[in-house]
């Protein structure tokens, strides 16, 4: 069973693979090249940064506006709570998969930079290409280090706030709110944490798109 299952996955990521290339390929043929996606890539890794910036400030407002709740319908407070929390937990897997698809385009990028240098002759040109490409593989090992700082900082906080929303679904009362006002002090530190770590990574963004356009010129 494990054998079929490995068997599986290989063929699956060879499929993928494939699938990648091909679309690579095709994009070249019309003058879209893998350094034009992955521009593109890393802007919408910085979108989906600010998307989740927004989505988890959101939420950390909207539970804290259930816990302040005085009177009033406390399970349509909730709801909304709750609407917030998986808008939040969309953003976090779209940061992944953006930032997943970054790292494909790269790979692809790099490894066709390398093979490019090998078919150089002159000794000059060829060193001057090394030289841009570890330039380049340096700040872009910088860039995806700072998106996925960033991005392992979500999990912790959405599992702290699916807790949060399973207790108060269970318990929804005055009382129940009250107990877990201790908890949504460490979300507010947390959350402002994570916020500053998604600054940190949009400005490093900034910078390699800045750096691969200027390179194209």
């Amino acid at each position: 069973m494990k054998r079929l299952l490995s068997s599986s996955l290989i063929a699956a990521s060879l499929l993928l693979s494939g699938c990648q290339t091909a679309y690579y390929g095709a994009m070249e043929k019309v003058g879209y090249h893998k350094r034009d996606i992955m521009v593109d890539r890393v802007k919408d890794a910085k979108a989906s940064q600010e998307n989740a910036q927004q989505e988890f400030s959101s939420a950390l407002e909207e539970m804290q506006a259930l816990l302040n709740h005085r009177g009033g319908n406390l399970e349509k407070a909730y709801n909304k709570a709750k609407d917030e929390y998986e808008s939040a937990q969309e953003a976090a897997d779209n940061v992944s998969n953006r930032i997943n698809k970054v790292e494909d385009v790269a790979e692809a990028l790099f490894e066709e930079w390398q093979n490019e240098i090998n078919e150089i002759s002159k000794a000059n040109l060829r060193r001057s290409s090394e030289a841009k490409l570890k330039e380049t593989r340096r700040a872009y090992q910088q860039l995806v280090k700072n998106m996925r700082r960033a991005e392992a900082k979500m999990p912790p906080i959405l599992t702290a706030m699916k807790d949060n929303m399973l207790y108060l679904k269970h318990n929804l009362n005055a009382q129940t709110i009250g107990a877990i006002k201790g908890e949504f002090a460490s979300l507010q530190t947390d959350i402002s944490g994570l916020i500053k770590e998604m600054n940190s990574s949009i400005a490093e963004s900034n910078r390699f798109i800045e750096a691969l356009e200027k390179s194209k010129d």
